[in-house]
């Protein structure tokens, strides 16, 4: 591939996921493009190139594509799709002249293959020349179109933006304004999801599968894979490739030299090959027009840099012809729908069908996974092992478990994070329609798994957990609990609130379930209920209906000591019929056992079959049955709060906010911090004001400052470590005269000495709670904003709150309420209950101008005054930087 050249956006290339699953390149359009151009014009219809050119135009000068193919990507704008080596779409912008006050304008167009219409280029496209548009300072498009062409007007009208048109010579003269908007954001992440979801579809549920790599030997990987692929009955075709027993048959199935030598459409290749001839089969598989692979190969990026770019080509050529992958060094792919049974993993037990959907990237871990799923009796629908996770990640996968009816619950064990922005987005999206649970590993740091490229973090891990709780994820400690949980959500309602009743014949387990109840501040409403350990059943089951029948009462804890060793078939029975009846969450506990199914073990010895008798989880311990029940209890919480708008504060003025740090920029490019007087400026374009302060050298420019902002006034520090400090003693407050202002400034001099030969002069805010109120862009996270209250409770205890914007009314309130000393700004023990609104009204504008500047590297408010009745800015602290280009852009695209 030759070099580009000089000035070359690098980073407006992009991989695409398209509707129909398969994926596309875009980028910025060479010079050396020519060629590709013209074969591209050469294929198009007549009536496309008249769409395009308003006039038949049957082949393209060589000044014409000098023209196309040679533009100075500031002003002349074009970029390419590309799929294979063949370039399927093309998007241009012009740049109108500047007019001063105007916002400023391009001219449009986009030619989109006949071959390739219907698949989503014309909007990706759209998407992307808007994104580097918006870069260049270019606010609004302009195109003309033919009234005849439906298509590109579609693309216009549906892509979210506010499209004006007017009529001229026989012409349709569009434009709108290309700055995000709720509804152009909406219509793509919209679009994302079902682009996405389609792709893993096309992994999932295939029609035809190859094995390459198959082995005769038992054991091996190749051999394993397709002999699970035969046994467990999948309803597709397979096939099976091995160059060295090209024509014999192998479990049935005839080897063959190549996947090209197929001869028919093939929807999943699965690579068990070494890493050496890895991209060789790859290519193979573009050539044969195989829609996904599953590499379970190892070698690649865990092994060290050049197993990095390894993986790195693998990836580049599977997209570029239109493959997504999942892997290397995955463990494989299930799904156990009848009309699918496909088990292409080597997973020595498959849990039988069910409706939890997994999704693994540690390849080892996914053993235990569907070991313990198996152990338990819980079902599933789907299961992915992402391994190195170059391609296919959990983001993937949750918007194909949005729509997948087949899938109750989802359960996700991840090692690394490569995109939270996204993560949060989609899972949040998820999360309101059904549970997902997650455990993360690495609270202990970032490490990083050998073989997952992640950009580096600078963030405290508290981080993740922020996220996870900001999105309604289900967070877990350990395998353990992922199915403890799992099995109160798959196979029971949500609970309607936490009220709880314990019944069992053990008044031990009645004791030790309700202090469980306690400490997970779930409220106990009815009992303990101890029936006499010698009573029958039918005792018990009364006790129970009682319980259900409570109209106070959400959920039940019922727990049974079994007179044997064994679990008692006609208590499980009654446990699980009773609950199915009463209609309410209900989790149990067979003392000693794990994985016993109260419908399953109900059935033991009758006639019941699984749909007469429902099922209902049952622990060893209660304390495992309360853990799992509250988790679900609190996600059901979550479910039914308001979900919020996304705040707006008034008086918000970015792009006044966005010149502030693009002057000081110009000046640094390196980056710097504000000084008082662009950071004033750029806090006023986002309708937050800072306290007058004046900064003095002599006692003499003290008082004077004083005057003129009125008496009284506070004298401060302006040492990072001590500013804003009064417990150490860099700060005197309410000094009411020149005599008093003339004796602190003497006695900080003989404090803190050469310190304090500049001090700060304020006027004197309304006393409260000062509060810490930060912005930090992240290079993983994007934005992140920490709250938390000054002094001890930061200082001593680490008591900060974090949230990731773009934010709801409802996270910010709820990031103000998560602290440990929040009771301090709503009336603790007597005090005054504090402006709280007027607080919150400043995060909000700190998030949106955050979210929307990421040039601001930190900003923090040192500190927030909140009073009775306001909330006052003392001071401030910017740095700008130049972006990093957060994971989650403005336009679709899948991970590098």
């Amino acid at each position: 591939m030759p070099l580009p050249p000089v000035g070359y956006p690098t980073r407006w290339e992009a991989d695409v996921a398209l509707r129909d699953g398969g994926t596309a390149h875009v980028r910025p359009i060479r010079p050396d493009d020519a060629d590709a151009v013209a074969a591209f014009h050469d294929r198009q219809s007549d009536e496309s190139r008249y769409f395009r050119f308003f006039a038949p135009m049957p082949r393209l000068s060589r000044r014409d594509l000098a023209r196309f193919t040679q533009v100075d990507h500031v002003d002349r704008v074009a970029l390419v799709a590309t799929v294979g080596q063949d370039i399927v779409g093309i998007a241009r912008f012009d740049a109108a002249p500047v007019r001063p006050g105007r916002p400023r304008s391009a001219e449009v167009a986009f030619n989109i293959s006949d071959a390739h219409q219907g698949r989503g280029l014309g909007s990706v496209l759209l998407e992307h020349l808007a994104a580097a548009a918006r870069e260049r300072g270019i606010r609004r498009f302009t195109a003309d179109v033919l009234p005849t062409n439906a298509k590109m007007i579609g693309v216009f009208r549906e892509a979210g933006f506010e499209v004006r048109q007017g009529y001229v010579d026989g012409v349709l003269d569009v434009s709108f304004d290309i700055d995000a908007t709720e509804r152009s954001v909406d219509v793509m992440r919209a679009r994302e999801q079902r682009a996405e979801a389609r792709s893993v579809t096309a992994l999932l549920t295939p029609k035809s599968v190859v094995v390459v790599g198959a082995r005769r030997t038992p054991g091996t990987v190749g051999h394993r894979l397709l002999a699970d692929l035969v046994s467990g009955g999948f309803t597709g075709a397979v096939h099976a490739v091995n160059a060295a027993g090209a024509g014999e048959e192998l479990l049935g199935v005839p080897l063959l030299a190549s996947v090209r030598d197929i001869g028919e459409p093939v929807d999943l290749a699965v690579v068990a090959v070494a890493p050496a001839t890895a991209l060789a089969a790859v290519r193979d598989c573009a050539a044969a027009g195989v829609r996904g692979l599953v590499v379970v190969s190892s070698g690649f990026a865990e092994t060290g840099p050049e197993g990095v770019e390894l993986q790195r080509e693998l990836v580049r050529i599977a997209r570029a012809n239109g493959m997504r992958v999942i892997g290397p060094n995955s463990f494989g792919v299930v799904n156990t729908a009848p009309d699918v049974r496909l088990n292409a993993s080597l997973a020595q037990e498959v849990p039988p069908p069910g409706r939890f959907g997994l999704f693994s990237q540690s390849g080892a871990l996914a053993v235990t996974v569907l070991s313990s799923a198996h152990r338990r009796g819980l079902g599933i629908s789907t299961f992915v092992s992402a391994g190195n996770r170059a391609d296919v990640s959990g983001n993937d996968l949750m918007q194909f478990w949005h729509d997948d009816e087949a899938t109750a619950a989802v359960g996700l064990y991840l090692e690394s994070v490569g995109n939270p922005r996204k993560f949060s987005r989609v899972a949040r999206g998820l999360a309101r329609r059904k549970p997902v649970i997650v455990v993360k590993s690495g609270a202990s740091g970032f490490g990083v798994p050998p073989g997952h490229t992640v950009r580096r973090s600078e963030v405290p891990f508290e981080v993740v957990d922020s996220m996870l709780r900001q999105a309604g994820v289900i967070r877990v400690e350990n395998v353990h609990q992922l199915f403890d949980v799992a099995q109160v959500a798959v196979e029971q309602p949500l609970p309607a609130g936490s009220r709880i009743a314990i019944v069992g014949n053990s008044d031990a387990l009645g004791t030790l379930a309700a202090d469980a109840c306690v400490s997970w501040d779930l409220q106990v409403v009815h009992g303990p209920t101890s029936v006499h350990p010698e009573a029958g059943v039918e005792v018990f089951t009364d006790a129970l209906r009682r319980a259900f029948a409570d109209p106070q009462v959400d959920a039940v804890v019922a727990s049974w000591v079994p007179p044997t060793a064994t679990v008692d078939a006609a208590a499980a029975t009654a446990v699980a019929r009773t609950a199915a009846e009463g209609g309410k969450t209900c989790v149990t506990c067979f003392l000693g056992t794990r994985s016993v199914s109260a419908a399953r073990v109900g059935a033991l010895g009758s006639d019941a079959t699984d749909d007469e008798c429902p099922t209902v989880p049952s622990f060893p311990t209660p304390e495992d049955a309360v853990r799992a029940l509250a988790a679900v209890v609190r996600y059901s919480e979550w479910r039914r709060k308001d979900r919020g708008h996304p705040v707006a504060p008034e008086g918000v003025d970015l792009p006044r906010a966005r010149a502030v740090v693009e002057h000081a920029l110009a000046e640094h490019p390196g980056g710097t911090t504000l000084d008082r007087e662009a950071r004033t400026a750029l806090l006023e374009a986002v309708g937050i004001a800072l306290l007058p302060r004046a900064e003095v050298g002599g006692v003499e420019e003290a008082v004077e400052a004083a005057e003129r902002f009125g008496w009284p006034v506070a004298l401060k520090t302006v040492g990072e470590e001590l500013a804003g400090r009064q417990d150490l003693r860099g700060v005197r407050l309410g000094l009411s005269s020149p005599e008093a202002l003339r004796g602190a400034v003497q006695e900080m001099r003989e404090v803190f000495g050469a310190a304090a030969r500049t001090l700060a002069v304020q006027p004197m805010a309304a006393l409260g709670v000062p509060c810490l109120v930060r912005s930090t862009e992240d290079p993983l996270f994007g934005p992140v904003l920490a709250f938390g209250v000054e002094g001890d409770p930061i200082d001593l205890m680490g008591d900060v709150a974090y949230r990731i914007p773009p934010l709801t009314d409802v996270d910010v309130d709820d990031l103000v309420r998560s602290i440990k000393a929040a009771p301090k700004l709503f009336g603790h023990r007597g005090s005054p209950r504090l402006d709280v609104p007027a607080l919150q009204d400043v995060i909000a504008r700190v998030a949106v101008l955050a979210d929307a500047v990421p040039e601001i590297a930190e900003l923090r408010l040192t500190p927030v005054l909140v009073a009775e009745r306001g909330a006052t800015c003392l001071d401030v602290v910017v740095r700008v930087a130049p972006p990093q280009g957060r994971a989650d852009p403005d336009r679709r695209t899948l991970p590098l």
